[in-house]
């Protein structure tokens, strides 16, 4: 059921959904590697879609750690509001990750440790491409990382513009084979760390 939602979504909106199937546990694995679930407090995922790597996100996470999903297809959307109706610390956005500093401020959320993010910027215009990685890097707290995956590497220069630390890993148990990209910034000052001077608790 799954797949033939998302195969027709695909149909239907191929430059957002960016993908014929849903992304198979091997590549949600891989892109859990790189988190620190013991020391995330914010974890926040463009894109989620069916909910692969949310599901990977809840099974890992500590009780206490907050998860901000922004989802623009109104099906998935949907979906993802039925699925995990139940889960406590989870909120789910309809809305664009080019908004994400509002939908933060929203919900209460200062920072985030990880962004984990299923969006195909192959396929989006290059402007917002750039503004969604602009303020991905800003959102980010100390030690913080942007993960990503995408088809091919032609997007890594441009990545690259907003996180120079990128190491890029191959996960051929998908299809198609995808790139994971963990992607780092050098460690911010105190005085310009998005969490010191955007906190939204008070």
């Amino acid at each position: 059921m799954k797949r033939l939602l998302f195969l027709f979504q695909y149909i239907m909106n191929p430059r957002s959904v960016g993908a014929v199937l849903p992304s198979s546990r091997f590549l949600a694995e891989k892109m859990m590697g790189k988190i620190d679930f013991h020391k995330a407090e914010y974890i926040v995922e463009y894109g989620p879609g069916t909910g692969v790597f949310t599901k990977k996100l809840l099974e890992k996470r500590q009780p206490g750690t907050m998860i901000l999903l922004i989802e623009q297809n109104e099906e998935f959307y949907a979906l993802l509001q039925e699925k995990y109706k139940e889960e406590q610390n989870l909120f789910i956005v309809h809305g664009s990750a080019e908004h994400i500093e509002s939908h933060m401020k929203e919900h209460g959320i200062p920072y985030a440790d990880y962004v984990v993010s299923g969006l195909p910027f192959a396929s989006l215009p290059k402007k917002v491409s750039a503004d969604i990685l602009k303020d991905t890097a800003n959102i980010l707290r100390n030690h913080g990382e942007f993960i990503t995956f995408q088809y091919t590497q032609y997007k890594k220069a441009l990545i690259e513009q907003f996180f120079p630390k990128t190491e890029v890993r191959r996960e051929f148990r998908n299809f198609p084979p995808a790139y994971v990209f963990s992607c780092s910034l050098p460690q911010k000052t105190r005085e310009d760390s998005y969490g010191d001077k955007h906190s939204y608790r008070g």
